[in-house]
């Protein structure tokens, strides 16, 4: 799996573009800047524009490909990220040290899925989000993108399971139109979650 990642950000162009997340973006604006967490954050995209935004930015995936393509969209941009190549079962961080999480499009088999998302609620500081978007199982169906392995994709159920210790502010499974480079390209299927990290009385 490392190799497919590394061939695909290998190529020249930035295979889902320099733009940020369209959902992503939207939320992040609401949001007093701090620090940021971006699991499995490929080529940057996200990162940069956090970065642009005030956001102190950590990152990590596990292809040196997509770091290298990352780092150097930041020179570009004139922004510094904290970008590590690791994977999600051996990057860890300080209990309660981040503001935001924002997983998008960071898909995993169910035991490191459940295994990450425990993790990052524990990262979260008290009145903490997690921004998430990522493909649903009639994704399928779709052509324009996402894992075609249906373990790997998200429900509404799963992610409130995963994800019960938070309030939930938003979740919804829709129909979009992706327009993310060239392979998240077209009509799709998603999940998207909003949630925020009760804060203690």
């Amino acid at each position: 799996m490392k190799d497919f990642w590394n061939d695909r950000y290998s190529q020249e162009q930035m295979i889902y573009g320099a733009e940020p997340n369209v959902f992503f973006r939207e939320h992040l604006q609401h949001l007093q800047p701090g620090k940021l967490l971006l699991p499995a954050e490929g080529e940057g995209r996200n990162a940069v524009y956090a970065a642009l935004k005030g956001w102190q930015v950590a990152a990590f995936d596990f292809s040196e490909a997509g770091y290298k393509k990352a780092m150097a969209l930041a020179e570009q941009r004139g922004v510094i990220i904290n970008y590590q190549v690791t994977d999600a079962m051996n990057f860890d961080c300080e209990p309660e040290s981040v503001d935001a999480v924002a997983l998008i499009y960071a898909h995993f088999p169910p035991a490191l899925r459940l295994q990450l998302h425990q993790k990052v609620i524990r990262w979260l500081k008290p009145g903490g989000t997690v921004i998430l978007e990522a493909f649903h199982p009639n994704q399928l169906s779709y052509s324009s993108g996402g894992p075609k392995d249906k373990v790997m994709l998200y429900k509404a159920e799963m992610l409130q399971d995963d994800f019960n210790l938070l309030k939930i502010q938003q979740l919804d499974e829709v129909d979009i139109q992706l327009n993310e480079g060239a392979y998240h390209s077209g009509a799709g299927f998603v999940t998207r979650m909003v949630a925020q990290k009760k804060v203690e009385n």
